[in-house]
């Protein structure tokens, strides 16, 4: 098998994936609630001959292809679930649900792993190892990944390796996109409550004004990033919302702060809300007040195994040509929980390219005019398949 056999072979689906991922983004199921998406993906990879396990981790779906000789076993995987949000597009398959819509490529990615099996399916036989196709409910937001993982789903056979792909509006239509090292940020979520004394507006001696508190805890967070971070260290602290008082002349008991903080490593995911909780301590402490500092961390950071890159990068170039492999700058401050596979076996995560101008396709994830280049689908299928079958050969 080489890459050449590969192309030919994903470009006799084109259009069925095509077909495919249409059926799929008019079809649009949140999370956990993928029924209808998780039935026709476990439908197709029975009609391929693999074995298939469903309902894993709620609607996830394994289609596990075994080799005809021993080896190794790669995960590709990819995720399901759509945004809610409702769509704006005028096309033939604009989704038929009200409120919710593929504007973050799940469907795509659904569909180029499909193909990817329907290609690798033809070749059981030259196989050493196996293949695990994984379909993964709840990334947004639900931990879609890491219900799979507690469920088994690195498990029987184990699993050596993972790869992930997701559609990237920057990034040329029929290029893939690669990234070493520190991919993606960890988006962990706070929330911060400040208790002071409320009382009339007129007399604000007589109160512990939480507003005010919370302006200066405000305005002394941003300085973490500001201040106490190395400048060359990528770190972000938002404060989204600030909600206290209910009256033009009455100083409140309370207020509220919520926000994000993304980090790219481990040891700045520690530091930061530390130093946040020291911060708020000292300020509320200042002026009598009390507070509750409430830190959720949500998927960890995509750090990116560079030996599996350099496959994905090896399988692009044999795909798409030299130029069809871009190497990303810097890495984004946005979150996946393909983390969690990067976290337990060597991963990477890469991006296939959507944007193309002629076709008027340049609108940003989670926007309600999103839409991809689907040229795209059969190639990123190609490449998937012979990210599996490099990787395989190389540790037979």
């Amino acid at each position: 098998m080489n890459g050449k056999i590969i192309k030919e072979k994903s470009e006799q689906i084109k259009n069925e994936l095509i077909s495919i991922r249409r059926d799929i983004h008019s079809h649009p199921e949140s999370g956990l609630k993928e029924n209808r998406t998780s039935a026709l993906v476990a439908k197709k990879l029975e009609e391929l001959g693999l074995d298939v396990q469903k309902n894993i981790g709620v609607t996830g779906v394994i289609g596990t292809l075994k080799g005809k000789y021993p080896g190794k076993t790669i995960l590709l995987r990819a995720d399901m679930d759509c945004l809610e949000m409702t769509e704006l597009n005028d096309i033939p398959y604009k989704s038929k649900t009200d409120g919710l819509m593929h504007a973050c490529g799940h469907d795509a990615h659904t569909t180029w792993l499909l193909g990817s099996a329907m290609i690798l399916s033809q070749f059981k036989d030259e196989i050493n190892g196996n293949i695990k196709f994984l379909f993964q409910p709840a990334e947004e937001g639900l931990g879609g990944a890491e219900r799979m993982i507690k469920a088994g789903a690195l498990e029987n056979p184990k699993v050596d390796a993972a790869i992930g792909a997701h559609v990237w509006p920057q990034v040329e239509a029929g290029k893939i996109g690669i990234k070493y090292d520190s991919m993606m940020a960890a988006p962990d979520l706070f929330k911060i409550t400040i208790y002071g004394k409320g009382g009339h507006g007129a007399e604000p001696h007589n109160t512990i004004d939480p507003i005010s508190i919370g302006c200066q805890v405000y305005m002394s967070l941003q300085t973490i990033v500001s201040r106490k971070i190395n400048p060359t260290e990528p770190a972000v602290l938002s404060i989204t919302m600030f909600n206290g008082g209910s009256a033009h002349n009455v100083i409140p008991d309370k207020v509220e702060m919520v926000g994000t903080v993304r980090s790219l490593n481990n040891e700045m995911r520690e530091y930061i809300p530390k130093t946040m909780d020291s911060i708020i301590n000292g300020i509320t402490k200042a002026h009598g007040a009390k507070y509750e500092f409430e830190y959720t961390p949500y998927y960890p950071p995509v750090i990116n195994d560079s030996d599996i890159t350099n496959i994905v990068k090896e399988a692009g170039i044999e795909i798409l040509g030299t130029e069809g492999v871009v190497e990303l700058s810097k890495p984004t401050m946005g979150g996946e929980d393909f983390s969690y596979f990067g976290q337990a076996v060597p991963s990477t995560f890469f991006v296939v390219g959507t944007r193309n101008l002629e076709k008027g396709i340049d609108k940003s994830l989670h926007n309600p005019y999103f839409n991809i280049d689907e040229d795209i689908l059969h190639k990123a299928s190609a490449v998937l398949a012979q990210c599996a079958i490099k990787y395989l050969k190389n540790n037979t």
